[in-house]
């Protein structure tokens, strides 16, 4: 359970402090390189011992023996087994992307005239322009809806479409690596903003959808199935790739990316498009291709591109 509808309290703020001194990109790096040891009696034991910690349910996998992993990295963006997530594909529904836990969920609301927000955790919001850095996306996404989906490590770590759509942007955006887990959202202000992300953004049937990934510390490596591996990134600074309509187009459930380590979702929506399912509220636990939406079919789409 993630809890962050509780204020930060002491504890939060001691656990977190030693995130803003200790050298987060470094500390990612070195786990990046030893998650892909391929040394057998190294690589064997960090899978064994992490699965015995966290109780990862092999049988879900769509190979079930740890040990055959070539890395630790292979075993953790395992692939599931075909009839572990069944999805039923419905246009008119909204699928969950991943298995994990909502963080927090809602509308994005007005906090004065100029700043559309999202909750971050009690007491805690940052705005949609700090969070997507361009006017134009921010416009596309005020008055909209959010949903914030935490990966822990024992989920699986691919993320797939939760309606289809056809790419239009990529911005890599370079930033901290805090964790992201409750204590750090409730005690770092506008943590998901601060962190590295890769923003996508998508047209879909409903207008724009904007699928957004969040590096944290550890997590030093996205990827999306059109440009690969995407972190750690070579130069450190903002890259926005344009697409045309014809370039990539995702179908509804189809993979769209993956973590390379546990990290975080958001999911943004124009206004009045969709309405979260009743049973989406914060520290659900969700799987991916479950319904957590439903399409407003009263939408005229031609206003919302």
């Amino acid at each position: 359970m993630n809890n962050n509808n509780q204020a930060a309290n002491l504890w939060d703020k001691l656990k977190v402090l030693p995130q803003y001194f200790i050298p987060q990109h470094f500390l990612t790096s070195l786990v990046y390189r030893l998650t892909r040891c391929e040394t057998p009696w190294f690589k064997n034991f960090i899978i064994n011992q992490f699965i015995k910690v966290f109780k990862v349910d092999m049988s879900l996998a769509l190979n079930p023996d740890p040990e055959s992993y070539s890395s630790f990295n292979t075993f953790f963006t395992r692939e599931l087994s075909a009839d572990a997530r069944p999805i039923q594909l419905d246009e008119k529904n909204i699928l969950c992307p991943v298995d994990g836990s909502v963080s927090q969920i809602g509308n994005i609301a007005k906090k004065n005239d100029n700043d559309d927000t999202i909750i971050q955790a009690k007491g805690k919001s940052y705005t949609l322009k700090h969070l997507l850095l361009e006017d134009e996306l921010v416009n596309m996404f005020s008055g909209g809806t959010f949903a914030t989906l935490y990966l822990a490590p024992k989920d699986y770590h691919r993320i797939h479409m939760p309606i289809s759509g056809k790419l239009s942007c990529m911005i890599y955006v370079p930033g901290k690596l805090f964790a992201v887990n409750a204590h750090t959202a409730r005690a770092v202000n506008a943590v998901f903003a601060k962190n590295e992300r890769v923003i996508n953004i998508f047209h879909t049937d409903i207008g724009p959808m904007a699928m957004i990934m969040v590096g944290a510390l550890f997590v030093g490596s996205m990827e999306t199935v059109w440009a690969g591996q995407i972190t750690p990134a070579k130069d450190r600074i903002i890259i926005d790739t344009h697409f045309s309509d014809n370039d990539i187009k995702l179908e509804q459930g189809q993979e769209m990316g993956r973590f390379n380590m546990g990290s975080t979702v958001i999911l943004l929506f124009p206004k009045d498009v969709m309405q979260w399912s009743t049973e989406m509220v914060a520290d659900k636990t969700i799987i991916m291709g479950e319904k957590i939406a439903r399409v407003n079919t009263d939408l005229n789409v031609s206003d919302t591109l």
